[in-house]
């Protein structure tokens, strides 16, 4: 298969840990990283660790574990190598030699894709941690029934204007695929899965490559803002726990939804660098109006020599004013059969 230069450095990064990881699925010393426990972070000037860098989230463990997997939380190696290989058939689905038709018709779109090359490192079977079923709780009845109304309004009503289109194609936020939402947290996508951290003594920006999602994060203290005050990213405020920055963030608003979360979602992210090149990120999703308990994913994401490039997403972009015309034009057709 045929990989860009970012996706070789990305894959030559990505290594497989080399402890041993037994496969039970209850909790054991298997739920520490298998990350150096005397790695030193590096410092900045105000000795704060240096979580400054353009970092990937790209992964192909899934978000929740597969029901193949059952109750095993960790891959041995064997079946870490098995499963990575059969992930980057099923993902990136060009340079088919099997198959003319199929490499024809995927290789022009498997161009842009960049799901990732490798699993987690820690190897686990879902980057869910906790349920330990590494699976999201259930919706509550309230929550299912807000999913299903905006689904229902987007088959009904899909392009009176454009409020009625996905945050994405306004280029507002990253909303996900299907009905995933929009975040933070900061989710892996089909493309365009890196983001930057650049530190301050008193605030930290996080600087996302999809749709320029960008949070300017106070570390000095102050308070959320007022709870009438919705902002699309949330009201972020954060702080230091020994090694580790904690980020949380409320004040989101009900049309971002992430994953079926209400307005009042309470997000906890941590970050912390547990090697040069690696960031565990951690975020924790606590909304009883939502879900049926918290529940808590985890990413080791790695780091890129690259740039954080320019998201251009409203620059000769004439897909939403084609998608409207379209529309109006389907209309006026319908009228016009009706009248005759």
């Amino acid at each position: 298969m045929k990989m860009n230069k970012q996706r070789i450095e990305r894959h030559c990064l990505v290594v497989i840990a080399a402890a041993a990881l037994a496969v039970a699925g209850s909790a054991s010393s298997q739920d520490t990283p298998p990350f150096d426990p005397d790695y030193e972070v590096p410092r900045t000037a105000h000795g704060h660790p240096d979580l400054q860098a353009v970092w990937s989230n790209a992964i192909l463990t899934p978000l929740e574990r597969p029901i193949e997997f059952g109750n095993q939380a960790y891959l041995t190696e064997e079946q870490a190598n098995a499963y990575r290989d059969r992930r980057l058939q099923e993902t990136y689905r060009g340079d088919r030699q099997d198959n003319v038709e199929l490499d024809v018709s995927f290789a022009y779109n498997d161009f842009w894709w960049d799901w990732g090359e490798d699993i987690a490192r820690t190897r686990r079977t879902s980057l869910v941690i906790d349920p330990p079923n590494g699976r999201i709780p259930p919706l509550t009845p309230e929550a299912q029934r807000r999913r299903d109304e905006r689904i229902a309004r987007r088959i009904e009503q899909p392009a009176d204007g454009p409020e009625d289109r996905l945050l994405r194609e306004r280029c507002i936020v990253w909303d996900g695929n299907n009905d995933a939402g929009a975040g933070p947290p900061m989710m892996p996508a089909s493309y365009n899965n890196n983001f930057q951290i650049v530190q301050t003594e008193d605030y930290v920006l996080l600087l996302k490559e999809m749709v320029h999602e960008t949070r300017i994060v106070p570390l000095d203290g102050r308070p959320h803002l007022p709870s009438g005050v919705r902002q699309w990213l949330g009201s972020s405020r954060g702080y230091w726990e020994d090694d580790t920055l904690v980020i949380e963030t409320k004040n989101l608003t009900g049309k971002t939804s992430y994953m079926g979360a209400s307005e009042n979602m309470h997000l906890t992210e941590r970050f912390t660098r547990v090697a040069d090149d690696i960031l565990l990120y951690e975020f924790r999703v606590d909304d009883p109006e939502a879900f049926e308990r918290p529940w808590t994913a985890q990413i080791p994401t790695v780091k890129l020599d690259g740039l954080i490039y320019e998201f251009a997403c409203h620059e000769t972009n004439r897909g939403m004013m084609g998608l409207l015309s379209g529309a109006r034009a389907e209309e006026a057709a319908m009228r016009e059969a009706g009248s005759d």
